[in-house]
């Protein structure tokens, strides 16, 4: 039983958990210490939303498996074009049916809903609004009809999905309301978590475009436009805390997590090597936070790839655990 848990946590790519888990606590943080707040809900939220992002990551591969994502990457890989070309292994090697798939995806989803059920006992009818949008967007990231992941609408998806949608709703479930201070930090923190979309979408350009999915790299257009949109998704969110700081609707001592700022940039310039053909790839840092066994990486020939993805959800992390210490030492309401 154990072992068959950790092979579906794995290929849910667990790997990714930060991007929904730190927003996730980063909103519980915020919360603390409001009248209404509610631990129960708290608990019921968070692993709501981790049991819902791992049925949508398998869900994501249900989808490529129908389309032949991994078939097609390959054949990029195979005419000389660098790529990533790791997509649903289990599938490809046998070690699971499509039909173990979606029996995955299932009970994930009877997860998420259980916990659903215990915010909705707690706050209301109110939560089904929050509940019925994340799974409408989600399941319209890669499956049809709308599959907006293939239109160039990943990126605004993830930035609805993990930001403003998840942190309000997680706020709403345990305290009952909904305050200026999450909205501008959801807001911040969204932007951040589609950052590591669309980091791997101008790294996967080329492949993306040989299986006909369109990505928001590619509605940017040129290499000049990808780094510019980069720059953008890296630096907006820290000018949003200011702005938020400055109109005095966020605690000054949230510009903590603009410390993450010099991160965000490297990752911008990383990028724009990686556009312009200027290999300078260097090994992991210490402030580029955790990078697992990247040696795992380096010899299945994934540096490149993992070195920026990882710094891309790191910097979430980092930014959220800066909002949630600074909170929680602060006593913020």
């Amino acid at each position: 039983m154990l072992r068959t848990i950790r092979f579906w946590l794995d290929n849910a790519r667990s790997i990714a958990l930060p991007q929904s888990l730190l927003p996730a606590l980063t909103a519980v943080a915020l919360s603390y210490g409001e009248n209404e707040f509610n631990a129960l809900a708290a608990v019921a939220a968070v692993a709501g939303v981790v049991f819902l992002h791992l049925a949508f990551n398998l869900l994501d591969d249900w989808f490529d498996y129908r389309v032949g994502s991994a078939e097609a990457r390959r054949k990029v890989a195979d005419e000389g074009f660098r790529g990533r070309i790791v997509k649903y292994p289990y599938l490809t090697s046998g070690a699971a049916t499509h039909a173990q798939l979606l029996r995955a995806v299932a009970v994930m989803l009877l997860l998420a809903a259980l916990m659903g059920a215990i915010i909705v006992a707690v706050r209301g009818r109110a939560v089904f609004g929050w509940i019925a949008a994340a799974f409408v967007i989600g399941t319209s990231y890669s499956g049809g009809p709308l599959k907006l992941g293939f239109r160039g609408l990943g990126e605004w998806v993830i930035f609805v999905m993990f930001g403003p949608l998840l942190m309000t709703g997680v706020y709403y479930a345990i305290t009952g309301s909904v305050g200026w201070d999450i909205v501008w930090l959801s807001t911040a923190v969204g932007l951040l978590v589609a950052n590591i979309v669309y980091s791997h979408s101008v790294l996967d350009a080329v492949p993306d475009e040989k299986m006909g999915k369109k990505t928001m790299a590619h509605l940017a257009g040129s290499g000049k436009g990808r780094i510019v949109l980069s720059a953008l998704l890296n630096t907006v969110p820290y000018a949003l805390v200011a702005t938020g700081a400055a109109l005095g609707q966020l605690h000054p001592a949230y510009l903590a997590a603009t410390a993450v700022l010099p991160v965000s940039l490297w990752l911008v310039k990383s990028l724009d090597d990686f556009v312009c053909g200027r290999e300078t790839l260097s090994e992991p840092r210490w402030w580029m936070g955790p990078m697992g066994d990247f040696d795992k990486y380096r010899g299945a020939g994934l540096d490149w790839f993992m070195l920026r993805w990882l710094t891309a959800r790191n910097i979430v992390t980092m930014f959220c655990a800066l909002l949630i210490m600074v909170n929680l030492i602060l006593g913020i309401r």
